[in-house]
């Protein structure tokens, strides 16, 4: 009987382990790991070539010297001077400085970057952005924050071009002020020579200085600040303001680098301005070319450089020129009649005969 029970007990143990296997194996297995899912690959970073930023920082550095051109002139040789200073720009480079200092200060509108950026981080999304910016730079104004970007541009640049506008009409001014000095009335010595300076610093592109270049840089790239507060500007824009829109648009999504810069210089082509610099150049050597006393040098330097260039400007940004005063009123002409009345009343009466 004990063997019975014996067996029995194995017998048992045996068959309880035999379903806890059973059981087990006919238990579901565990869940899978949840799959890893790839992040996405982050946007590019901004870029703005080094080319562009030296050419925007030329275009803010000639400003800035022109505006301060002094009116006031004690002798030949600081006429000259200032005439070099105003006549060292070339059109064309010029107006590319201008679009991309425009590109610059559209990119400090953190509204207009991080509404681009959002398109940079969809790689299919941000190629069919570009090509449409490079076909039509109007794609710019379509993103949120444009409208304060603009009003960067124009009130900047416009203020800018105001200043050098404001600065030409001293000098020119003074054109008239100094013929009151005898030496004003000299000759100018070489005047061939100066016309032909003019020429030579006016098909040579500005230089730019390194330590505006770097502070350029680091603000287009989202370091240091320019210190700028955007104001909304309703459109229509210009084009230079929206060819500034285009190229910070086309840094936020990090096709604005050296590999790019050949199609950005045909973006940033504006035929209205272009044609409105290299006017200002034909006058002023027109101008040079007949002008003889130092006091129409001055007139040459205050009309067809700093007015010129600054109106051009002012224009391209789309701001405005203050309103010139009315002449002054001219006297009211004397009638024939009347002249005729004046001239019998002021005739002597022959004397009366002596009876």
């Amino acid at each position: 009987m004990r063997s019975f029970s014996r067996t029995r007990i194995v017998l048992t143990t045996t068959a309880v382990a035999l379903a806890a296997l059973v059981a087990a194996c006919s238990s579901p297995p565990p869940p899978a790991p949840p799959p890893v899912v790839q992040a996405p690959p982050p946007p590019p970073p901004i870029t703005l070539s080094t080319s562009l930023v030296e050419r925007a920082s030329a275009f803010r550095g000639y400003m800035a010297r022109a505006a301060a051109v002094s009116s006031t002139f004690q002798n030949g040789d600081q006429i000259q001077a200032s005439l070099k200073v105003g006549a060292a720009y070339e059109p064309k480079s010029f107006l590319n400085g201008a679009v991309a200092y425009a590109a610059v200060l559209a990119l400090q509108d953190p509204t207009f970057v991080s509404s681009v950026r959002e398109v940079a981080a969809n790689a299919a999304q941000r190629q069919q952005m570009i090509a449409n910016i490079f076909s039509n730079p109007s794609y710019a104004t379509v993103f949120k924050g444009s409208d304060s970007a603009a009003g960067l541009i124009i009130d900047t640049i416009g203020n800018d071009g105001l200043k050098v506008y404001m600065a030409g009409k001293a000098v020119k001014q003074s054109a008239y002020d100094v013929q009151k000095a005898s030496w004003s009335k000299s000759f100018v010595v070489d005047r061939d020579g100066r016309l032909a300076s003019a020429k030579t610093l006016s098909n040579t592109p500005a230089l730019a200085e390194s330590a505006d270049v770097a502070v350029l840089q680091s603000a287009s790239t989202g370091g240091q600040s320019l210190g700028l507060t955007p104001r909304a500007a309703p459109a229509p824009y210009q084009p230079v303001v929206i060819r500034g829109l285009a190229v910070a648009a086309l840094a936020a999504l990090g096709a604005a680098g050296d590999d790019n810069l050949t199609s950005i210089d045909a973006l940033s082509n504006d035929p209205g301005t272009s044609n409105c610099l290299s006017m200002a150049k034909l006058n002023l050597y027109q101008c040079l070319a007949v002008a003889k006393p130092h006091y129409e040098d001055i007139f040459c330097l205050g009309q067809h450089i700093l007015m010129d260039t600054g109106a051009c400007m002012v224009k391209a940004a789309g701001a405005s020129l203050p309103p010139e005063p009315p002449p002054p009123p001219k006297p009211e002409p004397v009638s024939t009649k009347k002249k005729v009345a004046a001239k019998k009343g002021s005739a002597k009466k022959p004397a009366a005969k002596k009876s």
